[in-house]
Formats: structure tokens, C-alpha cells, sequence
């Protein structure tokens, strides 16, 4: 099948998979959309008055395999800001299309939500980030050398957006100063996305560090490139729970992301609670 063929096939479950989660709403319109991957998956406690939808009563819905994501939509209020939560999302290492990968982006388009705060686990590259730090991501540099955009264009959607502030500034600023009113370190730097799963080479990190890359990860980019072309405005904030390769001479582990994203969980939560009510 061709990525054509894999876009039309997306596009045309997207509808379906957007009515049964519109019905299981009712009268409930998010405002904001966050995706609780790793260093999230305790936001949904924080959400009030909530609403449990797991994503095998979605039509079609693309279903993650990784460790620490539940698999569900949670929505209810968070900071007397309505929201819709998405506890793990698919990535395109698990064998997915960008199609698949941006499948929650495309729904959160038909719901008209008009803002998405995006997650995710990331190396550190810069020499002053260590683990357990906070990065806001002010840019990107796409390494997956794909995007989720080609094939037809979806109703609705830019053929070529402008992904000059890809991060909206008025919402990084919001995050800013809501982290330093909370006492919430966080950095602030360039996200390169590659597709995964194994780990980067340090020769591939001291490359990505001479493009001007702060951290590393396996994620997000395809989604905030759809997101833009449909007019959601975005702003995303990694974890970071490891060095990157070549950083240190410590070998690389997925069990050292999960016990890094633990730590840092109540400052996490609490940055994204707080900057979320400060949204318009």
C-alpha cells in the first residue's frame, strides 16, 4: 500500500473514530488536548470530574505498545480549563505510518480543539541538561526524514504551513513564567526527533549537537507538523531521563526513562496543571 493509499485509508477512520468519541463526550468541549506519554500518566488523577474512554472503544483508533502508556482518553476539567487527555499515543517505531502516528491530532481537528500540549521522554545533548530536567521545546529539527503531510491534502488543512514558530510563543511564555512562579526548574532548547526504536549512536549525537540539537527523542514532531497545518496552536515540554549516547560511558536503558519519569512526575503534573489554566 502506498502512503497515499495509507492517508486515505487513515483519513477515511478518522471521521468514524471522531463520532464515537464526540458521542462519549455529550455536551463536553475540550479546550485543550494533552498527550500523557512518559512523565505524564499520573495527569489524568489530576483531572477533574473525568470521563475514561480507552481507545479499543475508538473505531480504528491506532493502539500504542509501549511501556507506560495506558491507552485511554481522559477528559474532564483541569484548572476550570476543559481538556482531553491522551494517555500514550502510537509512535512511528511501533510500526506505524506518520498517517497512524498523527491519527489523535487529525480527531482532536474534527473536535475543533483549538490548542495541544505535547509530551515526551528525551536524551539530554546539551552539556549543561542532566537527567530529570524539564525542557521546554522552543524548535525542532526533523531526523525521521518523513512527514506526516504527504499523500492528500486532509479537509481543513494547510498544503504548506508555516512551521516558523511551530511552538506558539504567547503559550512557551505562559509555561515560562508558570514554571518560575512554581519554582519548577525548566530549560528551554531544540528537539530532534528520530524515528526510532533503538537508541542513537554517539556519532549521530555529536552530529545532531553540530546541527544545534538541545535533546533527542522519538516523538512529538510529526504530530505538531499536523497540528500546524490544521490550525491547532502547540506547545510541548520533554522529560529528560537520560544523557544521550556518547554523553557519558553509561549504557543507555528504557528502565532508566520509566524511573527518571517517576521522579520528576508531581513537578511535571503540576507545570502542565498550572500552565493550562493560564491558557485563553
Amino acid at each position: 500500500m502506498s502512503l497515499a493509499d495509507v492517508g486515505s485509508e487513515v483519513g477515511s477512520s478518522v471521521g468514524s473514530a471522531t463520532e464515537a468519541l464526540r458521542a462519549a463526550l455529550g455536551d463536553r468541549r475540550p479546550r485543550v488536548a494533552i498527550t500523557m506519554g512518559s512523565g505524564l500518566g499520573g495527569l489524568g488523577a489530576r483531572i477533574e470530574d473525568p470521563i475514561e474512554i480507552p481507545y479499543t472503544e475508538l473505531p480504528a483508533w491506532p493502539l500504542t505498545t509501549v511501556v507506560g502508556h495506558a491507552g485511554k482518553v481522559v477528559a474532564g476539567t483541569l484548572g476550570g480549563v476543559a481538556v482531553l487527555g491522551l494517555s500514550g499515543r502510537v509512535h512511528v517505531y511501533e510500526g506505524a505510518e506518520t498517517a497512524r502516528a498523527i491519527f489523535y491530532v487529525r480527531v482532536l481537528e474534527e473536535l475543533e480543539v483549538p490548542i495541544l500540549f505535547l509530551s515526551n521522554a528525551a536524551g539530554a545533548i546539551h552539556p549543561t541538561f542532566a537527567p530529570g530536567d524539564l525542557m521546554l521545546i522552543s524548535d525542532h529539527i526533523n531526523m525521521m526524514f518523513r512527514s506526516p503531510l504527504i499523500g492528500p491534502v486532509h479537509e481543513g488543512e494547510q498544503r504548506f504551513p508555516d512551521l516558523s514558530d511551530p511552538y506558539d510563543p504567547e503559550l512557551r511564555s505562559i509555561v515560562r513564567e508558570t514554571a518560575l512562579e512554581l519554582g519548577v526548574g525548566l530549560q528551554e532548547g531544540v528537539y530532534a526527533a528520530m524515528h526510532g526504536p533503538a537508541y542513537e549512536t554517539p556519532a549521530e549525537i555529536r552530529m545532531l549537537e553540530r546541527f544545534g540539537a538541545d535533546a533527542v527523542g522519538m516523538s512529538t514532531v510529526p504530530e505538531v507538523i499536523a497540528a500546524r497545518a490544521g490550525g491547532i496552536r502547540c506547545v510541548a515540554v520533554s522529560c529528560l531521563t537520560n544523557y544521550a549516547a556518547g554523553v557519558t560511558s553509561e549504557p543507555l536503558d528504557h528502565e532508566e526513562v520509566l524511573e527518571v519519569t517517576v521522579q520528576v512526575q508531581d513537578d511535571f503534573e503540576r507545570l502542565v496543571a498550572g500552565s493550562i489554566a493560564r491558557f485563553e
